[in-house]
């Protein structure tokens, strides 16, 4: 089991940045890949970007080039770095394991992000 704690997100203008937070408890957060996901109103939650143990990385077509993930194994983090949001970034951002995502379990309260002038 692991516990999920998301936080800094915020209301910012279009074109601004926004650096989100994830808290995990648990020994399981450096053995798993790790996951962003958001979910905007009367929309299905979707990956946003994922990091491997490794440090691997992918994203969503939608936030290449914009946003960045990244993890401190030894502070049991996972960040999300958005920079140029645009009001199509709406939503509330989760993080989970990847694997922990498949199966819909263990999801944080989340933390809102909202992209308006």
């Amino acid at each position: 089991q692991v516990q999920l704690v998301e936080s800094g997100g915020g209301l910012v203008q279009p074109g601004g940045s926004l650096r989100l937070s994830c808290a995990a408890s648990g020994n399981i957060f450096r053995l798993s890949a790790m996951g962003w996901y958001r979910q905007a109103p009367g929309k299905q939650r979707q990956l946003v970007a994922s990091i491997n143990t490794g440090g691997g990385t992918n994203y969503a077509d939608s936030v290449k080039g914009r946003f960045t993930i990244s993890r401190d194994n030894a502070k049991n983090t996972v960040y999300l770095q958005m920079n140029r949001l645009e009001p199509e970034d709406t939503a509330v951002y989760y993080c989970n394991t990847v694997v922990f995502a498949l199966h819909n379990k263990y999801w944080g309260q989340g933390t809102q992000v909202t992209v308006s002038s």
